[in-house]
């Protein structure tokens, strides 16, 4: 079986570019669905942020009602300080007094620690702002190159097929369904070249008598080994005249 190496290793070449392309163009739209991820993960965690302020608000919302009822409180037991007709009353209402102070004193000082606390969180919502400003950029960046690479690789891929569907025609049709065999056996792979006297895929050593028909391109030579087709990359030495050869 007669066959051009040139047209063979064109079509390899072309094959393993395809394939090259397919996973580039199936692994793109994760990249950036991971990238929409990303920006996701900051909007929660600016969104979160800011929930905590507004827990925080209504935390020292309800303490100050709560203040302010206790205080509206005192002073009706002060007024009927002046109503009382016994110690024993007049004594019962000054320990209410005193034990709604000391209830107000401990909510003002949680209203303190809100306050304080309100001003971690003001400073995490800045800082959550700027970092989410940043990393949407990068991140917008990202996708932009990842766009543009989605659409020189379909561009390329396109181009590939194209010609590869012009070098089909080429290739007898018997040496392209035992290339389309081992391609498919072999993973994608369907040649091995010769490189000295061993197949650089499995690195088998190659027999003298082979590497003499490899060498003449008369025929198809597979590796005993691995099976691929094999193929010599540099050129032979010129043959010296002589006598013609025995057949």
């Amino acid at each position: 079986m007669d066959i051009d190496f040139d047209l063979i290793i064109e079509l390899q070449r072309l094959d393993t570019e395809i394939h090259d392309s397919a996973l580039v163009l199936e692994g793109i739209p994760r990249l950036v669905q991971d990238i929409d991820k990303k920006i996701q993960a900051g909007s929660k965690h600016l969104a979160d942020t800011k929930e905590k302020m507004s827990q925080n608000q209504k935390k020292r919302r309800e303490l100050e009602t709560e203040v302010k009822d206790i205080k509206v409180q005192i002073g009706k037991y002060r007024r009927q300080l002046n109503e009382v007709k016994t110690n024993k009353e007049y004594t019962a209402l000054l320990k209410e007094i005193e034990e709604s102070q000391h209830k107000v004193d401990t909510l003002e000082e949680s209203i303190i620690a809100e306050m304080l606390a309100a001003d971690d969180v003001e400073e995490e919502i800045k800082a959550a702002l700027h970092r989410q400003g940043l990393d949407e950029e990068n991140l917008k960046k990202e996708k932009t190159v990842l766009d543009e690479k989605m659409k020189e690789t379909e561009a390329k891929f396109a181009a590939l097929n194209k010609e590869r569907e012009a070098l089909l025609p080429r290739i007898p049709r018997e040496q392209m369904m035992l290339y389309e065999a081992i391609y498919q056996k072999k993973g994608g792979n369907a040649l091995s070249p010769v490189t000295g006297d061993f197949c650089a895929m499995c690195h088998m050593r190659v027999r003298p008598q082979m590497l003499n028909e490899i060498r003449d391109k008369l025929a198809v030579i597979l590796c005993e080994n691995c099976g691929r087709i094999l193929y010599c990359t540099t050129k032979p030495e010129p043959v010296k005249p002589g006598p013609p050869a025995a057949e």
